[in-house]
Parts: C-alpha cells; sequence; structure tokens
C-alpha cells in the first residue's frame, strides 16, 4: 500500500471468498480507528473475520478496491442499500471511498440507501458531497444502541 503520499490509483473488483480475510482486516482497522467518532465493534475480531469468510462474501455483492495488489476498501452492497463502505485508515482522502461509492451507483442506477451513526460526522459529509440526503433517523435500534440515520441517492 502507497499510503498518503502517491498511492496508485485503485483496481474496483468483484471480491472473491480469496479476499475474506483482507476485507475483514480492513473493516477492523478502520472500524477501530473511527472510534470514539463511532461506537466499538460488538463482535470479536475473529466473529468479524468469520462473519465476512461465511456470510458477507458467499451472500452479499461485495467489491474491493486494491491498490498494488493490496485490498484498501470494500464495498458490500444488499439489494438497494450500501451495507458497509470501508476504507482503510492509511488510504482516507485518496479517492477510495468515492471510487467505491460510484461503483455502487453504476450496479444500482436507480438509487441507494444506508444507515450511519448520527456521530459519524465524517461519513455524513462523504456521503452528502455525493449527493444523499438524510431520509429518517432513529436512537439506536441497532447493535451499537448509538442513534444512526438512513441516508438516501436518488439520481
Amino acid at each position: 500500500m502507497t499510503g498518503r503520499s502517491g498511492a496508485s490509483t485503485p483496481v474496483i473488483r468483484r471480491a472473491t471468498a480469496a479476499d475474506a480475510t483482507a476485507v475483514a482486516e480492513v473493516w477492523l482497522r478502520s472500524r477501530k480507528a473511527s472510534v470514539p467518532a463511532i461506537p466499538a465493534p460488538v463482535h470479536t475480531d475473529d466473529e468479524v473475520r468469520a462473519w465476512f469468510a461465511e456470510v458477507v462474501l458467499l451472500e452479499r455483492e461485495t467489491w474491493v478496491a486494491e491498490v498494488d495488489g493490496e485490498v484498501v476498501g470494500l464495498l458490500v452492497l444488499d439489494g438497494d442499500d450500501v451495507d458497509q463502505l470501508y476504507v482503510d485508515p492509511a488510504m482516507t482522502g485518496q479517492g477510495v471511498g468515492s471510487r467505491l461509492l460510484a461503483r455502487a451507483k453504476a450496479e444500482r442506477p436507480g438509487g441507494l440507501e444506508l444507515w450511519t451513526f448520527q456521530a459519524n460526522a465524517g461519513a455524513r459529509r462523504f456521503y452528502g458531497r455525493h449527493g444523499f440526503v438524510e431520509a429518517a433517523r432513529t436512537d439506536g435500534d441497532n447493535e451499537e444502541r448509538a442513534p444512526d440515520v438512513r441516508l438516501r441517492w436518488t439520481p
């Protein structure tokens, strides 16, 4: 991974079962780096790795961003929902998330929705720049028991 100083353009491709570990590790690094802006994961690292290997990569449409052969971002689509979009902390601010979101829009040209934590101001700004608008809020009816917001993109 090249990092902030001149990273190669990420290649976006469909994930395969062989990517499960790399995808889980990006998710874990990203989530942990985001605390306290978002709640800490409620599952152990091994539970997350198993979930990606046994559920996500087998049952959901998963895409990865690769730089120099290394997975640096992930996108999981579940129907018209962006179920997961995470970028390795060393690669944030370099367009990886934007490229993944562009892939999501290309795959779902009729529109997309997603949940993000209300406290995650960075994610809310990111999605707002990409045309997502608030559609609903909750007071924390999720695993983390943290208030969240439903965002919607309509072309």
